[in-house]
């Protein structure tokens, strides 16, 4: 009996200190919050991270570089918003090559999954681990920033301690909401939105001169590449590689990841069932009550909220008809518009394209970068009216091609809109038609929308 006791003892010992191992094991591996990194798994992930962002491709040197340049002297943290996958990444690899010669600078990406539920408290961390391993810098690169809880108050630190921070995220109001309560005033922000037209052009390698808009054969070659911006967009991934499923998880990662996970929304099937059809109804006018009828949600709120959790991802924006008052401007119904053509030909069940719904679509995008933008209504509609500093500078009526079925229609609702707002002229785009109509002592321009684009 004696022997069988002292077996059975130094059995369980030999599972006590087997569970005290795997619990040691746990406790060692948990250094963010929930999990923990050894300091060799944290270098291993730094140093990963590196190699990959200094790995990416330099790519077609964007637009927007010029004015993220300008901000490089500041001591501000650079905000960096916008799509997923638009372009923010690469973004930072051209900073990081032009002004920091890949060496001078630290890169983190929250989107690995190795550092989710990374907790603000524990980056002293992570820079311990840069020092270590790559010396004294005095810039950090955060990739992907609002998967950190109150990633601001390490920022603020840092920042009062004379780093610059140059920052990406997927969610408007959720860094500027952030980074308001700690940073006011100590921030600028940037949206990086996709490709614009002529980015595209020279990711085909089709290289302008000042007279090339003029010029016939160079404007047959670009009418040719127009024709697959307009319905492809400017995603830079889907444009190299041509493979829709790249839209479909950006628009899949948008929803599941920036919506249903960040706000804990419980019914994700009348979400997504909600996103397809304000999807495939794009450019169209409708009212939170008229979504009743289609969508099995009874509270106008939460119909609010759940557009505007689309728009703030930067995947969709709503725009108002106009008026002086801002209630009625409310209560008005709205429309809504995809910030990328690719997306509509990928997740739009229509069976043909919608030409004229595209067009308006890219216009619209294009308009919304420095204006305040409106549909008119009155007698007759008008796509677009253009507001600075509240007063109402243009009207752009929207047109895929004029014929004698639409042209008084089209016409009729834009010279509306110019007396009612006093404009001489008017800008009426279409696909490939222009010309110079005048009516009333008013001015209309007819003009392709690439030309239009180019000259812009």
């Amino acid at each position: 009996m004696m022997g069988g006791a002292r077996q059975f003892s130094t059995v369980l010992n030999k599972n006590t200190l087997f569970c005290a191992m795997v619990m040691q094991s746990f406790i060692n591996k948990c250094a963010f919050g929930t999990f923990m990194l050894s300091e060799t798994e944290i270098k291993e992930i730094l140093v990963k991270q590196r190699e990959t962002i200094l790995n990416k491709k330099y790519g077609v040197e964007r637009a927007i570089l010029t004015e993220v340049e300008s901000k490089l002297k500041l001591p501000h943290v650079v905000v960096l918003t916008g799509l997923r996958r638009s372009g923010k990444s690469t973004l930072l690899r051209q900073l990081i090559k032009k002004h920091y010669h890949d060496e001078d600078f630290y890169y983190l990406n929250f989107e690995d999954e190795r550092l989710f539920d990374f907790p603000a408290s524990k980056f002293n961390q992570l820079y311990e681990g840069l020092v270590g391993l790559y010396g004294q810098k005095k810039i950090f690169f955060l990739d992907e920033i609002q998967n950190v809880t109150h990633f601001e108050t390490f920022v603020r630190r840092f920042y009062e301690e004379g780093f610059k921070f140059i920052i990406t995220g997927s969610s408007a109001t959720l860094l500027s909401r952030e980074l308001g309560t700690k940073l006011t005033g100590r921030h600028v922000d940037i949206v990086v939105r996709p490709f614009s037209f002529l980015e595209f052009l020279k990711l085909k390698e089709v290289k302008l001169g000042k007279e090339a808009i003029y010029k016939t054969e160079t404007k047959i070659e670009i009418e040719k590449y127009f024709e697959e911006y307009f319905l492809k967009g400017g995603m830079p991934e889907f444009l190299i590689y041509n493979d829709p499923e790249l839209l479909t998880r950006v628009y899949d990662d948008t929803v599941i990841k920036d919506i249903v996970a960040r706000y804990k929304i419980k019914n994700v099937v009348v979400l997504k069932q909600l996103y397809s059809y304000l999807i495939n109804n794009f450019t169209n006018k409708f009212s939170y009550n008229s979504l009743k009828k289609f969508i099995s949600i009874n509270s106008v709120n939460t119909f609010k909220k759940f557009i505007f959790y689309l728009e703030e991802t930067y995947f969709a924006k709503t725009i108002n008809k106009f008026d002086y008052s801002f209630k009625k401007q409310i209560m008005n119904d709205k429309k809504l518009y995809l910030l990328d053509n690719g997306f509509i030909g990928v997740l739009s069940k229509k069976i043909t394209p919608d030409y004229g719904g595209l067009l308006e679509n890219l216009v619209l995008n294009c308009l919304n970068k420095d204006n305040d933008v409106f549909y008119y209504s009155g007698e007759k509609e008008c796509d677009f009216l253009t507001v600075r500093n509240k007063e109402v500078t243009q009207a752009i009526q929207v047109c895929y091609e004029l014929n004698q079925g639409n042209r008084d229609r089209e016409m009729a609702g834009l010279t509306e809109a110019m007396n009612k707002f006093q404009l001489k002229e008017g800008l009426l785009l279409t696909n490939k038609q222009e010309e110079k109509i005048k009516i009333g002592g008013k001015k209309i321009v007819v003009k392709p929308v690439w030309k239009w684009l180019l000259e812009n």
